[in-house]
């Protein structure tokens, strides 16, 4: 997930958690780069749906041992309504959990860690989480060639799911896995896209010294039929509708939001600080991603029209490295380039092509997802807080954000979404001030603040979820006060806790995360004294002490 160096980010979770616009860019800028046609969808069911490998019927939950078999049978059935698109339960905040980047196999056809998983979904259930959140790779179920889809291995998490009376987030993940923050596990794009991409290394995002990053695709090539006769926009508006008619039966009661992946780690920017092979740590301003032929031909455009074709040759030259400071770049520092009208104008387009990308991609997922009942879009929205205390915003800027001391990147992000009724999926909900480097003027709680306005003043909901794994109270204390202990208004319609795994399962993290929930969802729904949440939660660690300790072996093999 987005964020930071480990090192510098867990603050004082590092001792509790264990081991384990000013100026409006000019038309020409946006021409260049057209939405394209989504194909319109065959009419299918799932029984005539054309795919190459037919998903398998869902395996029987494996044999639990006796110790907990009676907890599993005594857990109550999964009502289903009929969702209209509101949940007919009040809730405070409802709270998913991310599941392991390796959940489905790299072939796609079936479960790694099958037992694991089952005794964890039986957990969830038991500490009253909502549901879970999966990825679901374009490059394990759309790997073998265009239009070949396998959800095999989705399909048996799904029936789990709802055996189990959770709910799910779907990830439409068109993003390398590898690379960021917490990417364990490699799975690249596909196969035939990474060929494309090797013929035509400009499908690439590019750093000023031709660097390229094959996290995803550029979306300077958004619009350019590149990938076998299709454009990338109408690939992944293919592949949610392939999703959509193969999980028809699951949508609206088992799966209840769909969150459309939109670059690097799934959010919305560019690959502006990738970890991989050591480009860049925290807190590196990082770099401008506008060097692919295809994002300069833009940008020459945009320069010429507004009668500077100068500023149309390049990025910043003076914008700095990686792993520079703001201060140590005569564009970034405080009365730098960003502050005059080139740097306007340069930001403006380069934020101007993220907003369209979205755009884009946004108006295929609503084409597909419409008419959908109880079914969500989302948007996630990386959580870049160091130096947001300086004027310039250094790496929210090489990012794509133009979020400045005189200019706000989100508000237009978040009208964005509003146009479609999308939900804006925010990250680092869990940090505090204190616990970031203070040189580094890192300034969490103020921008989840900007955000969280930004989103009310379009009429956005707002979730979120932690940028890292915590399990100690401190972070928990941090999250219900940002996204529960509010208003009914103000609160976040949803939050999804990083990450499933061992570490999860332990018995004192688990009494932890069993109370967060209790304080989550109950926010605003009973007034409880904090003894009694713990109380009850320490009931809920001793009731499924055996299935969770299954849930926390299985997971360590």
């Amino acid at each position: 997930m987005m964020s930071l160096n480990l090192a510098h980010q867990t603050g004082a979770a590092a001792a509790v958690a264990p081991a384990a616009p000013r100026t409006a860019v000019v038309a020409a800028a946006a021409g260049t780069v057209s939405a394209p046609a989504v194909a319109p969808a065959a009419a299918a069911s799932l029984q005539l749906q054309t795919q190459t490998v037919d998903p398998a019927a869902p395996a029987q939950g494996p044999d639990l041992p006796m110790a907990f078999q009676a907890l599993v049978e005594s857990l109550p059935e999964e009502q289903h309504p009929d969702v209209g698109g509101e949940e007919r339960r009040k809730v405070g905040v409802p709270v998913y959990v991310m599941m392991p980047l390796d959940t489905v196999r790299k072939d796609g056809n079936g479960l790694n860690r099958r037992k694991a998983v089952e005794a964890s979904l039986k957990a969830l259930k038991s500490a009253g989480a909502e549901g879970i959140m999966v990825d679901v790779w374009w490059g394990i179920a759309e790997c073998e060639g265009p239009g070949r889809y396998n959800f095999t291995g989705y399909m048996e998490l799904m029936e789990m799911a709802k055996k189990n009376g959770l709910k799910v987030q779907a990830v439409m993940s068109f993003h390398q896995c590898g690379g960021n923050v917490g990417d364990s596990v490699t799975i690249p794009l596909p196969k035939w896209v990474l060929e494309e991409m090797d013929k035509d290394q400009d499908l690439a995002y590019t750093d000023r010294s031709g660097r390229r990053n094959y996290e995803y695709l550029s979306l300077g090539a958004d619009a350019m039929p590149v990938l076998k006769g299709r454009t990338p926009v109408q690939c992944y508006g293919d592949f949610m509708r392939a999703f959509r008619d193969h999980f028809a039966a699951f949508m609206g009661n088992t799966i209840v939001e769909i969150q459309v992946g939109m670059g690097p780690a799934g959010e919305l920017r560019y690959p502006s600080y990738p970890e991989s092979n050591g480009t860049w740590r925290f807190p590196g301003i990082g770099e401008f991603q506008c060097y692919d032929r295809y994002m300069l031909s833009s940008l020459k455009a945009a320069a010429e029209a507004v009668g500077k074709p100068e500023w149309g040759n390049a990025g910043p030259g003076d914008s700095g490295g990686y792993n520079d400071w703001p201060e140590d770049s005569p564009f970034f520092r405080r009365e730098g380039g960003w502050n005059t009208p080139y740097g306007e104008f340069f930001m403006s387009w380069y934020s101007q092509m993220l907003l369209e990308h979205g755009e884009r991609i946004l108006s295929a997922a609503s084409g597909v997802y419409t008419g959908t009942p109880g079914v969500k879009i989302s948007v996630k929205v990386a959580g870049i807080h160091w130096h947001y205390g300086t004027r310039s915003h250094a790496a929210e800027l090489t990012a794509g954000y133009y979020n400045t001391r005189h200019h706000d990147g989100y508000q237009p992000i978040a009208r964005m979404l509003a146009r479609h009724g999308a939900v804006l999926n925010f990250t680092c909900v869990e940090m505090r001030n204190h616990e970031q480097p203070q040189d580094a003027q890192c300034r969490p709680e103020e921008l989840v603040q900007q955000v969280a306005a930004a989103a009310r003043e379009s009429g956005v909901g707002l979730a979120g979820e932690n940028a890292l794994p915590r399990y100690d109270e401190t972070a928990h204390d941090q999250i219900v006060t940002t996204a529960a202990e509010k208003a009914e208004e103000e609160r976040m319609v949803a939050f999804t806790y990083l990450r499933m795994g061992p570490d999860l399962f332990q018995p004192d993290n688990w009494r932890r995360f069993a109370a967060f929930v209790k304080r989550m969802t109950e926010s605003g729904v009973r007034d409880v004294c904090r003894e009694q949440v713990e109380r009850e939660a320490q009931g809920v660690a001793h009731a499924t002490g055996s299935l969770v300790h299954e849930a926390a072996v299985a997971l360590s093999n």
